[in-house]
């Protein structure tokens, strides 16, 4: 691993956690926001949960559970037993209780964190904000029963590091670094997934990645728009896009002269071995 990413190769960001410094719970609309980004992609992701073959008689994790959407359709489309939602703050799980779903407020990267195994773990949109990714990759393969499966989706820039700089481009870099500087999120690891499950000594790893088209008006769209919004003060901090680009970028995304790539997601999974006969 570089030594030049993230908390465990050296680099040390402000203090602050997701849900701090920038896209605090309760500030009006965060979760509209959550939303938007699972209509974007929660039909990818249980898509391929349903593939792993998440279904009747499975207790499942969902880590970073937001507003239940995954966890929720786990349950009345899966059909799974049950789901334990956890999150550093659950007041959108708790707003709509649903049989299944246990919601439990933690902080994951506590040393005492084991709920125990369950037949599915499954994190979307989290390791990615926390210094400990590398660390979190092996505990969370702990959390897996044997025969079950660990599922990690994050995002994927592909092309903002290198594409012409527009509104899009411009913007999109200074929130990578704002985010990285206030909170730690970073995503330049995340295509070693692979790698990190089979280190954890998972199997059949696997992973692919959704990319959803940028349209006016779409959920992806305007779910970048209301990000940037909200960490607008550690973009601007970050002196690669001021007050007017931010503004420009957010009409870019909902003008007809719209050509970009948006980040995707990448989702990765391994299983646990099944326990050696006796």
């Amino acid at each position: 691993m570089s030594k030049s990413r993230g908390g465990e190769g050296g680099y040390t960001p402000r203090d602050g956690h997701y849900g701090e410094a920038v896209f605090r719970p309760e500030q009006a609309g965060e979760d509209d926001r959550i939303d938007l980004g699972a209509l974007t992609y929660d039909d990818a992701t249980l898509t391929r949960l349903t593939k792993l073959g998440a279904g009747p008689g499975w207790h499942c994790l969902d880590l970073g559970a937001g507003t239940g959407t995954v966890a929720r359709r786990l349950l009345s489309q899966g059909g799974v037993a049950a789901v334990l939602a956890v999150d550093r703050d659950v007041r959108y799980l708790t707003a709509r209780p649903t049989p299944g779903l246990t919601a439990l407020e933690a902080d994951i990267t506590a040393p005492d964190f084991g709920p125990g195994q369950f037949q599915l773990v499954h994190a979307r949109f989290v390791l990615m904000h926390l210094r400990s990714w590398q660390r979190m990759v092996t505990k969370l393969s702990t959390l897996v029963a044997p025969g079950g499966v660990l599922v990690l989706g994050d995002a994927i820039d592909l092309t903002t590091a290198t594409a012409p700089t527009t509104p899009y481009t411009q913007v999109m870099r200074a929130m990578w670094q704002g985010l990285k500087d206030t909170i730690g999120t970073d995503v330049s690891w995340v295509p070693d997934y692979p790698q990190l499950l089979r280190a954890a000594g998972l199997e059949s790893v696997a992973a692919e990645i959704h990319v959803p088209p940028l349209l006016p008006g779409s959920p992806i769209s305007r779910f970048w728009a209301g990000t940037w919004d909200r960490a607008r003060e550690s973009i601007v901090a970050t002196r690669l896009a001021d007050e007017a680009a931010v503004d420009a970028a957010i009409r870019y995304l909902d003008s007809p002269d719209c050509a970009a790539l948006s980040p995707g997601m990448i989702t990765a999974w391994g299983w646990k071995p099944e326990e050696a006969s006796p």
